[in-house]
């Protein structure tokens, strides 16, 4: 495919332009559009190796004179956005050069025996998408995130979690009641009380669940689980942040269900 074929945005009040910086800058675009946007190779090559199939393919001009044959055949539509106008569309500082548009994810239905991370108003992106990468990572393949957790989909948890969306069963926005489904125990975390995790690690598959960064795991929901843990913490600090406690939590349980 040719520049000539496809079409070059170089007017600032470009319809397809205007919504996609909404897109890939307003973290609740996607429920509204029902389009996600991935911004980078990194982040494109993962969806396309989950076998996603992108919309959209944009492309700043420098970048497809350079690249046109590597990019130009993933997506159903190919468009290219002039150099200084595509610094317009990415929040970041250091734009990359490409990005994919996909359709947004369906509402997906509860798994009940999968590993689970339960994600309780957990508002920071970067810990989302960092527990997302460790859930993929520790085999845990079930993501629940409960209404007042940062927005799963969102321009900024996708950086974050660095193509670990794609492999994993994704539920957002969920109510406390959708976790009936769930047939494996809930386990919480706390600082003070429970069975030290590396003593008394959870059965595996399980549901960890992961709270407010300021608040923890809410009183109402903590009362639902069959486990609570803490973690060791032999230098004194009272608590850790929530994407490391997560890690620290799925790995353990990773191991466990390997023995």
């Amino acid at each position: 495919m040719t520049e000539a074929q496809i079409p070059v945005i170089r007017s600032r009040d470009n319809t397809v332009l205007k919504e996609l910086r909404r897109l890939a800058q307003d973290s609740a675009a996607y429920r509204k559009q029902g389009r996600i946007w991935l911004e980078g190779d990194h982040l494109c090559r993962a969806a396309l190796e989950r076998g996603q199939k992108p919309v959209l393919a944009a492309f700043s001009e420098s970048f497809w004179s350079i690249a046109s044959e590597k990019w130009s055949l993933f997506a159903t539509k190919n468009i290219v956005v002039a150099d200084a106008l595509w610094a317009t569309i990415s929040p970041l500082e250091s734009p990359a050069p490409l990005a994919f548009v996909l359709p947004a994810p369906q509402a997906a239905a509860v798994l009940p025996q999968a590993a689970t991370v339960v994600l309780d108003r957990v508002q920071d992106a970067g810990n989302v998408g960092s527990i997302l990468r460790s859930a993929a990572a520790f085999g845990f393949a079930q993501v629940i995130a409960l209404r007042g957790t940062a927005a799963l989909w969102s321009p900024k948890v996708l950086r974050a979690g660095m193509g670990a969306h794609f492999g994993l069963h994704l539920i957002e926005s969920a109510e406390p009641s959708r976790l009936d489904a769930l047939a494996v125990p809930l386990v919480v975390t706390s600082s003070h009380q429970g069975r030290f995790l590396h003593e008394s690690p959870p059965p595996f598959p399980c549901a960890w669940v992961m709270g407010h960064e300021g608040q923890g795991v809410g009183e109402t929901l903590a009362a639902r689980a069959q486990w609570a843990v803490r973690i060791a913490q032999p230098g004194g600090e009272e608590s850790l942040n929530v994407a490391a406690a997560a890690a620290i939590c799925l790995h353990a349980s990773a191991l466990a269900g390997m023995r």
